[in-house]
């Protein structure tokens, strides 16, 4: 027996064995749909008094037959047909209209989203024949906002268009369109998004935070939304027609994933992703991954790898029936036990035992700590919003090789130097990981190890980025972390770095504003008012005996 999709209920066993039979039609390649079967599609869908509708491949075979209602049918899975880029889906979809309207929006979405060869509808008259069929395919090079073209209406019996030769002219000329394929160089194609109350200058500066943190992770941004809504939608975070229009715009444009600026919440990634194809994350997502690619140490690859897993514990969800299979035996805990139970209790498992790692690393920093208190070195730690120039900072003042880059999270794992200043005093001066605007709480969970470096320091230099134009922003986002760290009690230096990338009237007044030491990290000669007042500190916390 075919199966039959949508909802049978109220239908009589005649009714639905006809329905069922419609599986052995044949439609030639050249035709949307043949005369006589337009002809037995309306009358059933008169009967009944619901839409009906057939998914045909390429073959000209009925692969699917829905039932709907009156207003609407709903479109099953077909994962399975899932189009390559470039390419169409390889199936149409041919269903009927009982109000003689023509294609709806939901009609065009569903074409745009789902990538069909074509969308067509019956239009039934008063005596339950076919009155005309109106048909629309994908337009090539369309407008993201209209990336579909409508057929002039057809008679039924004028619906021998040349269906397959349009089809393959059609998929032909999408294979030109670079927007459509995937970057040659295997990068990701990201289109960014943000669902946001503050102002739009905000946003935009947010945005192009993440537009750093994509290209950071290896990612070309191929576009930017921005929907500022007073109350984010709890399911979709953006409202269901705004979402579509954006998935159609990520396909037209040819994104191989969506990352929004907002953290989704488990229920939020599951709805949107149960109506878009592409890979979707969120900012945490991509700092994460951030930190996964830049963590070289055992202890940094164990806070990220734990940082992971407490984030992807409560997201672990799956489409995928074959996840639904019970399981037992050895391995798991007895019959009753599903895959998706069993990748959460190993995901659980291994968290505890990452716990317990780092709480050795914590240990072994402890001892490491009591080492420096008989030795009576005090410690300078550099902190800083990330890309700042922090690490060059630690390499120009201990002539260290520690690895920088112009890229946000360069360096990851902590480093410590010794510095020697001018009357004689050795401090050991730490760089730390950097902060970012709403650091994601499992990774400063994570980093507890870490960031408990810094309850040990004697002192912080707080290293500002003044030729970025965000820096009072950024400012208050490392702050806020200092804040949350506790660590308000420790004496801090403000450091304006690349003073050399602004006026110098400029520097100077953020130099009062601040109360800070401007310095080029780069040139060793302007370093030397920092090291003079960071030597004035010191001998202040541990007076020289």
């Amino acid at each position: 027996m075919k199966r039959l999709y949508g909802s049978t209920k109220g239908l009589k066993a005649a009714r639905v064995h006809r329905l069922e039979k419609l599986y052995n039609r044949k439609i030639p390649p050249e035709y949307i749909l043949t005369s006589e079967l337009a002809r037995d599609l309306s009358r059933m869908s008169h009967e009944i008094r619901r839409q009906i509708g057939l998914l045909i491949n390429r073959r000209g075979r009925v692969v699917g037959v829905m039932i709907g209602d009156r207003q609407r049918i709903v479109i099953p899975d077909i994962s399975g047909y899932r189009a390559a880029p470039g390419r169409l889906n390889g199936m149409r979809c041919v269903h009927t209209h009982l109000n003689g309207e023509t294609l709806t929006q939901d009609d065009l979405t569903d074409l745009a989203l789902l990538r069909l060869d074509l969308m067509a509808a019956v239009t039934v008259n008063k005596n339950g024949g076919p009155e005309r069929i109106h048909a629309a395919h994908i337009l090539p090079g369309g407008a993201a906002e209209k990336p579909y073209h409508l057929l002039e209406p057809l008679r039924p019996d004028s619906m021998d268009i040349g269906c397959l030769d349009l089809i393959q002219a059609l998929e032909a000329e999408l294979s030109q369109k670079p927007a459509l394929r995937v970057a040659g160089n295997g990068r990701e194609r990201a289109l960014l998004v943000s669902v946001t109350q503050q102002p739009r200058r905000i946003a935009r500066d947010s945005m192009e935070e993440l537009r750093e943190l994509a290209r950071t992770c290896g990612a070309d941004v191929i576009g930017t939304v921005i929907q500022q809504k007073a109350t984010p939608d709890p399911r979709y975070l953006m409202g269901i027609g705004k979402l579509k229009e954006l998935i159609i715009a990520a396909l037209h444009k040819g994104a191989t994933m969506v990352v929004f600026d907002q953290e989704l919440n488990p229920s939020q990634i599951r709805s949107i992703t149960d109506l878009m194809e592409l890979k979707v994350i969120d900012r945490t997502q991509l700092i994460l991954d951030i930190f996964a690619r830049r963590a070289q140490a055992r202890e940094g690859k164990l806070q990220v790898e734990l940082a992971q897993l407490r984030y992807l514990l409560p997201r672990l969800v799956t489409r995928n029936t074959a996840m639904s299979r019970l399981t037992g035996g050895i391995g798991g805990r007895g019959p009753g036990e599903t895959k998706l139970e069993i990748h959460r209790r190993r995901a659980r498992d291994r968290i505890r035992k990452l716990e317990g790692e780092l709480e050795e690393v914590r240990k072994q920093r402890k001892q490491q700590k009591a080492k420096r208190d008989k030795r009576g070195l005090p410690v300078i730690s550099i902190v800083g919003y990330t890309n700042a120039g922090k690490s060059t900072l630690l390499n120009t003042l201990t002539r260290s090789r520690v690895f920088v880059e112009n890229q946000l999270f360069a360096t990851l794992d902590p480093s410590s130097r010794r510095l020697r200043f001018p009357r004689d005093i050795e401090v050991i001066i730490t760089d730390t990981v950097g902060f970012i605007k709403d650091l994601p709480r499992d990774l400063m969970v994570a980093f507890r190890a870490t960031l408990e470096e810094l309850e040990n320091a004697d002192l912080l230099l707080h290293v500002i980025d003044i030729s970025n134009p965000r820096f009072k922003e950024q400012v208050r986002s490392v702050e806020a972390v200092i804040e949350d760290l506790a660590l308000t009690d420790i004496p801090v230096i403000r450091v304006l770095n690349k003073m050399d990338r602004v006026p110098a009237e400029e520097a100077a007044r953020m130099r009062e504003i601040f109360n800070a030491v401007p310095v080029c990290a780069l040139d060793a000669k302007t370093l030397m008012p920092l090291i003079e007042k960071m030597q004035s500190v010191v001998e202040q916390i541990r007076p020289v005996s």
